[in-house]
């Protein structure tokens, strides 16, 4: 990937942590130019800072709150006719934990508009600046409960099951544009919504954080969490030349995790 002036341009959402973070550095390891968007101005200017830099070009940030799409989209609009996009990183916070049939329908309406509805605002501003250059990558970060619906996580599973279906449309749409698309699945990996998890597994059944812990180790093959930089590398894969003859797949990055094919 070039540097400078003319490099790759990437926009990360909700780069300020986990997956997000760790994505934005293996992008700028490889050269390419990041924006960081996520809510809190301070994180972001101190991760810009953080970030490898590249030669004859800086990092920037953009402040925005993805559970808004109707406020943040004249912002996304406004960034993206400024220059072009070359990376759209699409990832943000999972829904709370809980059983599909107690959730109301407020907290889907919520997680409908932090996902789906948020992701959609982002590709109408930025996919036509991708189809003028004949070039673009669009990776969602969603979870592996799109091949398997994993327990407590009723709205999750739900709204991560559309937002896949919405990306494999849009691989087959855009592809005739030189774009794209494609959905990292991340298994069970160290961040704060992995704790939050346990947390609230412990809680719900009233053993320790540690026995719920060791339970969901024992379900995975290699018998450890993820790191965020490990599902970031695939991210970073899919984004590079390298990965410019994949499209409309579904790529589990679990430890062998999901029991299907």
């Amino acid at each position: 990937m070039e540097n400078g002036k003319n490099a790759l341009h990437a926009l990360v959402c909700g780069g300020t942590q986990g997956i997000g973070k760790a994505t934005a550095f293996a992008l700028a390891e490889q050269g390419v130019r990041i924006t960081l968007l996520a809510r809190d101005e301070a994180k972001l200017r101190a991760v810009s800072k953080e970030l490898p830099p590249i030669d004859g070009g800086t990092h920037d940030h953009l402040v925005a709150d993805l559970s808004d799409p109707t406020a943040f989209g004249p912002v996304i609009s406004e960034f993206a006719a400024h220059g072009p996009i070359d990376i759209l990183v699409n990832n943000t916070g999972g829904p709370p934990p809980g059983p599909a049939h107690e959730a109301d329908i407020a907290t889907y309406a919520a997680a409908f508009a932090l996902h789906l509805l948020s992701f959609q605002t982002l590709v109408r501003a930025i996919v036509p600046g991708m189809k003028a250059r004949g070039h673009g990558r669009i990776i969602n970060v969603i979870s592996t409960s799109v091949k398997q619906p994993l327990s407590n996580l009723g709205v999750s599973n739900t709204i991560r099951g559309a937002v896949a279906s919405w990306g494999k449309t849009l691989a087959n749409e855009l592809g005739p544009f030189g774009i794209t698309v494609n959905n990292v699945l991340p298994g069970a990996t160290e961040t704060e919504r992995l704790h939050e998890i346990i947390r609230n597994k412990a809680k719900k059944t009233q053993v320790s954080e540690e026995v719920v812990k060791d339970e969901m180790l024992s379900e995975i093959p290699l018998h450890r969490f993820a790191r965020p930089e490990e599902i970031a590398a695939a991210i970073a894969f899919l984004a590079g030349p390298s990965g410019g003859y994949i499209n409309g797949i579904n790529l589990p990055v679990d430890g062998g995790r999901t029991r299907c094919l």
